[in-house]
């Protein structure tokens, strides 16, 4: 009588046994972004809000032209003043929104897996767990600047008439709204590598989006009421060091404000702070249980 006898752990007689490549990991990673309807949807609202902001503003800034009133008290605005409000300005308006949709979207890659528990999955197919981060940080990162390009792009057409009658054509000539065009897409990836990295430390889906959300919308506009009622030295230096307050200024065309940094000096500390949570999430990621 024979016995059969099988080695734990092998594969069956015939099966292809693949060896985990990046590349392999990063389109797992990328059909897995793709196929939840929750990620198409949130493109496309992002796209089509950052539009019809532009869009909007776009009307207004023509019927200003047609309104002398209305002109002189948009020109007195300080708001719109520290703007430095040109046709790049308006195309640009709703990155605002935009920062929120992708920083949602950005945590929800990596927290969705853990409510689910398929980290256990992705982790068993992937040991060594980092390609699985930079997988994902890839593929959002590629998968915002794809999206806003496109908002940008088509916010640029349906403006352009209005933006023309209103003498606010985008020009392209300027080294500022050049930079602030491609500032735009440059601060929503990093807003996008930024929250995926506190997704991946913090794991929970509701306790990372508060958190972003108080990063990237509510401390800013506590500081920005702070400073404005308060003359503390104190406050300006934190609220331009806030992560949004410094990136966003890539985006601003205007004379910069003694109390904010420099563009490129805020995106540095935007990245900066990037780095660093993304250094923090590869440790956690290699270190914690699933």
């Amino acid at each position: 009588m024979t016995a059969t006898t099988s080695t734990t752990g092998a594969p069956p007689s015939g099966t292809a046994v693949h060896r985990v490549t990046f590349w392999r990991v990063l389109r797992a990673e990328w059909i897995k972004f793709r196929t939840l309807r929750s990620t198409v949807w949130t493109a496309v609202v992002t796209a089509v809000v950052m539009v019809g902001f532009a869009l909007m503003m776009a009307a207004v800034m023509r019927a200003s032209t047609e309104n002398p009133e209305m002109q002189e008290g948009m020109a007195q605005d300080p708001g719109l003043q520290a703007m430095g409000m040109t046709g790049t300005t308006v195309i640009t308006l709703g990155y605002s929104f935009g920062q929120l949709a992708i920083a949602v979207l950005a945590a929800l890659v990596v927290t969705n897996e853990y409510s689910t528990g398929m980290v256990r999955s992705t982790f068993a197919a992937v040991p060594h767990r980092l390609p699985a981060l930079w997988a994902k940080l890839v593929v959002i990162v590629v998968a915002t600047v794809v999206i806003i390009s496109l908002a940008l792009g088509v916010a640029y057409l349906v403006t352009m008439p209005l933006l023309d009658d209103a003498g606010l054509a985008v020009d392209l000539s300027e080294p500022d709204q050049v930079r602030a065009l491609l500032g735009c897409v440059l601060y929503l990836a990093t807003v996008a590598a930024f929250s995926l990295a506190v997704g991946t430390l913090m794991r929970h889906t509701a306790g990372a989006i508060f958190t972003l959300v108080a990063l990237f919308f509510v401390l800013p506009i506590i500081f920005s009421i702070v400073v404005s009622a308060t003359d503390a030295a104190w406050t300006d230096q934190v609220n331009k060091l806030l992560p949004s307050v410094a990136g966003e200024r890539i985006i601003a065309t205007g004379p910069t404000p003694d109390t904010l940094l420099e563009p490129w000096t805020g995106y540095g500390v935007l990245a900066a702070y990037t780095v660093v949570l993304l250094v923090g999430a590869a440790v956690a990621i290699r270190r914690r249980d699933a």
